[in-house]
């Protein structure tokens, strides 16, 4: 083997410094020019395909292939024939009890009787009540629905019109979520959660006024020059006597809540599907697969009970994968409480967590698909950070309060 000086072992390190020191800066070049729209979804295709191959591709490796895909179809049969159809049919029902209280008067009841809260808790006029009352009876939307009446938004000033999108998420689906609970015979445990959705939603909604204000003084005006709307312009007209008014009520509601029941399907078959397939394990006998629906790889639940200390201290949580509700509710609350039929039947459910999960999927209940449309339909796109970051804490501040009220209660 020929010997190697010194002085040439210098000079060829150095090319090669020099070689990979242009390659660098073609990179740099490369990269600081304007890439063509097609060569960037081309990278954007890359970078899927292979967390795509990679999440199913150990799935598959874990659960072998035909497996997999027959748990992932199996799932999504069940939880459309079992859950889906069953929240439905409740959205169905509240839909039309929804109508028919906002038909004869009893939402306006009930807004005047909140009415002196709004000011001291939520820094909010007390019309504001309305926009509560109207999501917790359907759903988000409902508040951008008022928010754009200008008899109602005239009594805001800029931030507190901008705090609703928080102070009416806080509420959406609620009957919904409460009745589904109620239902399945955690009545208990969904009123504590009712009261933790509301702590949740004062911290959410004076987090997002205080944000705004923080970083956007000049929006501590009126929203409108004239100041001061025309409450008795914003109402539910009607027509006819009060057995056709109950009647069309009751039909509108109806179908107002099939819409919603539609709505939540690709978020229970889509979002719970994944998240069950990476909380619950094997159900064959000594830990194999079979192929049935609700199995997986119980990734999740893995991690959580690693610091299931935490939760178990926050939340009450016993079980590590109780912490795939909060995780669903972020994008989808139907989707969320599509997880509890199957945590009743693991036997690692009770009315504490019911309570955490009634406040944190009020609370939550979607934001992260919401708020972003939310804001920019009010034309304050600018303010979408700050919004999400109030509310995910005002939704951890729920489930915190609902767990604690039911220590409390329990103590009684």
């Amino acid at each position: 083997m020929p010997r190697i000086s010194f002085r040439n072992l210098r000079k060829r390190t150095l090319s090669y410094g020099k070689k990979t020191e242009s390659l660098f800066l073609g990179l740099e070049k490369l990269l600081k020019r304007q890439l063509k729209f097609t060569t960037k979804r081309s990278f954007e295709a890359f970078v899927f395909l292979v967390f795509f191959f990679v999440f199913f591709g150990l799935l598959a490796w874990k659960m072998t292939l035909p497996h997999m895909l027959n748990t992932f179809m199996q799932t999504a049969y069940h939880l459309l024939l079992e859950t889906v159809f069953y929240i439905m049919a409740i959205c169905v029902l509240m839909g039309a009890i929804s109508k028919l209280l906002a038909e004869f008067g009893v939402v306006r009841l009930l807004e005047n009787l909140l009415r002196p809260l709004m000011k001291p808790l939520y820094n909010l006029p007390g019309v504001a009540a309305l926009g509560a009352i109207m999501t917790f009876l359907s759903d988000n939307p409902a508040i951008i629905t008022l928010a754009n009446d200008k008899n109602f938004n005239r009594y805001f000033k800029k931030y507190q019109l901008v705090s609703l999108t928080n102070f009416g998420t806080a509420f959406g689906m609620g009957l919904v979520v409460i009745a589904f609970m109620t239902g399945l015979g955690y009545g208990k445990g969904a009123l504590i959660g009712l009261a933790g959705a509301i702590v949740g939603s004062i911290v959410s909604t004076r987090l997002m006024q205080r944000f705004t204000l923080r970083s956007f003084p000049e929006l501590d005006a009126p929203f409108e020059e004239e100041v001061g709307g025309d409450e008795q312009q914003i109402t539910f007209k009607s027509e006819g006597g009060p057995f056709l008014r109950f009647l069309n009520s009751m039909l509108d509601g109806g179908k107002d809540g099939v819409g919603i029941g539609f709505a939540i399907i690709p978020g229970v078959l889509c979002i719970s599907t994944i998240v069950m397939m990476l909380t619950f394990g094997p159900s064959g006998e000594g830990g194999t697969y079979t192929g049935v629906a609700y199995e997986g790889v119980p990734v999740i639940t893995w991690a959580a009970n690693k610091i299931n200390f935490i939760f178990d201290w926050l939340f009450g949580f016993k079980n590590g994968a109780l912490i795939s509700f909060p995780m669903t509710a972020l994008g989808a609350v139907g989707a969320a409480i599509g997880l509890v039929p199957r945590f009743i039947s693991e036997g690692i459910i009770d009315n504490n967590a019911i309570a955490v999960f009634t406040a944190i999927g009020m609370c939550w209940s979607g934001f992260l698909s919401t708020h972003a449309a939310m804001l920019d339909s009010l034309g304050y796109r600018k303010l979408i950070s700050k919004a999400i970051g109030a509310h995910a804490i005002g939704g951890l501040a729920a489930g915190i309060a609902a767990h604690w009220f039911y220590v409390l209660i329990s103590l009684l």
